[in-house]
């Protein structure tokens, strides 16, 4: 039977090195968010707007690392996948060695963890970020941070060449985790020592298929690090060509990601800032550097282009962030249409992802979800986090990842160290609850139209299925009554969140010659025909 589901609401960065995040004073002064209809859907699953950056604590076990906790698996399956913060030393503890399964800095199993995601159906965007300290030894002692561009001290950072340590480990990841099973083995650099009496022996491992994303660092436009931690894009596009191809073989065996795996999708490091002309500055590169494909296209070094970006009042603000605003209502959407015209135009209409993005609920961050009516902050941060996902499916980014699963510190004033789905104490927060919710009900659909823009009135699709989802984008509070036309349904399921719940609510209404009459505020609502 034809089912149709309806979707309403109402329209009115790791950890604390995030803090000091810029946005890209770009405002929209239409605010007309609603994808032209003439515009092809992109087809993407809505669970791919459903992501959160996470930690391997966050799945394995405290007292026996190498083991997977299943109550806190559960918990991360909620999503649609997880972008890993994989610090660099975890796996390369000392260079030129390797440990995967266990890691020798932590006793860490990537392999259990990045096993038991795939199993669930789960993708994983490795980030590998930070330098190890046997790379930061090469710096003076008063100029070593794990932020510092990932090459060793005095190398000339324009050069690829200088990025071989990075690119190396890209390929040691991809050889293990991507899905070529045919990678010389005499390239992989196991490190087979024991840690102690009984230990877990590394053994070498090809093709295993559990990873199909990989992110060279985070935030290469550290501008607020200094120089020592700041590329430019011209340094940063040399440091994805070693890393991506070894600078396109150049480098040498056993350096580069698709020398190990031509299948993995690099993905260029998130930028604090989002501004497209840092892509369009590395696109340059790629032409001048790295040359054509034989189809005519520039031989660019990465397959995704990535920023991140949090909705607040910082883009009428002069750059400054007093506090979180509803996502349609900021520059989110006017940011992402730029950064999708950037890549048609330039970059050979690439993905574009947005890899953090979320909303604070301590009382005094720049970034924090307001309280609205008798709702608290943490349910203005549901609402607004789900409508995040709700407006990229709109206006065609291809992923969405929330920053992030857990919590620097609840009570921190600082941006971004209150924006977890779950509480110290590892129960969920209304925002992981809404997130599973929606993932269960609307995950496998694909946005297809908007109806309306205020209430805004969303069309998913699946197969011959229907969908709709409505929301007031704003937020006062505000409501508004919506008759919505169900063609000869008789009668419609109304789905809403509930908080505390692994299901939505719903009850089955009648119609009057196939419409029904709807009350849409700013937390979505989903209606299905029967």
């Amino acid at each position: 039977m034809f089912k149709s589901v309806l979707i309403i609401t109402c329209l009115s960065t790791v950890v604390i090195s995030n803090s000091c995040k810029r946005s890209i004073a770009v405002e929209d002064q239409s605010l007309n968010w609603v994808r032209s209809s003439n515009l092809p859907s992109t087809g993407i699953a809505f669970k791919e707007y459903l992501g959160v950056n996470a930690f391997e604590w966050d799945v394995s076990s405290d007292v026996a690392h190498e083991r997977i906790d299943q109550a806190k698996i559960k918990t991360v399956k909620a999503f649609g996948g997880i972008r890993h913060y994989l610090d660099w030393e975890r796996i390369e503890l000392k260079d030129g060695v390797f440990s995967f399964s266990p890691a020798h800095n932590g006793g860490w199993d990537y392999d259990a963890i990045y096993a038991e995601m795939k199993k669930a159906g789960k993708y994983v965007l490795i980030d590998l970020k930070t330098c190890p300290s046997w790379l930061l030894s090469s710096y003076p002692a008063n100029q070593r941070d794990p932020e510092n561009v990932p090459a060793p001290y005095g190398l000339d950072r324009s050069k690829p060449e200088s990025y071989i340590k990075q690119a190396r480990v890209g390929f040691q990841l991809a050889a293990r985790y991507g899905s070529n099973t045919k990678v010389d083995t005499t390239l992989l650099l196991i490190d087979p020592t024991l840690r102690w009496r009984d230990d877990t022996r590394n053994i070498k491992k090809v093709g295993l298929n559990l990873v199909k994303y990989i992110e060279c660092d985070n935030e290469r436009d550290k501008w607020w690090k200094g120089d020592l931690a700041k590329q430019s894009p011209e340094e940063y596009a040399a440091n994805l060509s070693a890393f991506y191809d070894g600078h396109l073989g150049k480098l040498g065996k056993g350096i580069g990601i698709k020398n190990a795996d031509p299948n993995m999708i690099v993905v260029m490091g998130g930028l604090a800032e989002a501004n497209p002309g840092f892509v369009e500055k590395m696109i340059n590169w790629c032409a001048a550097n790295r040359g054509k494909k034989p189809n005519g296209e520039i031989n660019l070094c990465f397959d995704v282009i990535n920023y991140h970006l949090y909705s607040n009042d910082a883009f009428k603000n002069s750059g400054n962030a007093t506090k979180g605003m509803a996502p349609e209502l900021s520059n989110l959407k006017s940011v992402a249409n730029q950064f999708s015209a950037m890549a048609k135009k330039s970059a050979a209409n690439i993905p574009v992802w947005v890899t953090e993005t979320g909303y604070d609920i301590g009382e005094h961050t720049p970034q924090r979800a307001i309280k609205i009516g008798n709702k608290s902050s943490l349910i203005t941060q549901a609402d607004w986090n789900l409508r995040t996902s709700l407006l990229y499916a709109r206006t065609g980014i291809s992923k969405c990842i929330f920053y992030m699963l857990d919590n620097v510190d609840v009570n921190s004033w600082t941006q971004y160290s209150s924006s977890g789905f779950i509480n110290p104490d590892r129960t969920k927060r209304p925002s992981a609850d809404y997130i599973l919710q929606s993932n269960k009900l609307l995950g496998e659909y694909h946005y297809q139209s908007s109806l309306k823009s205020d209430p805004i009135v969303d069309v998913y699709a699946l197969n011959d299925k229907k969908m709709y989802v409505l929301t007031i984008p704003d937020e006062i509070g505000r409501t508004a009554g919506y008759n919505l036309n169900l063609g000869s349904a008789k009668q419609a399921v109304i789905y809403t969140l509930a908080v505390g719940q692994t299901q939505m609510n719903s009850r089955i209404v009648d119609t009057k010659n196939g419409i029904i009459q709807l009350e849409v505020t700013e937390t979505p609502i989903f209606v299905e025909a029967k």
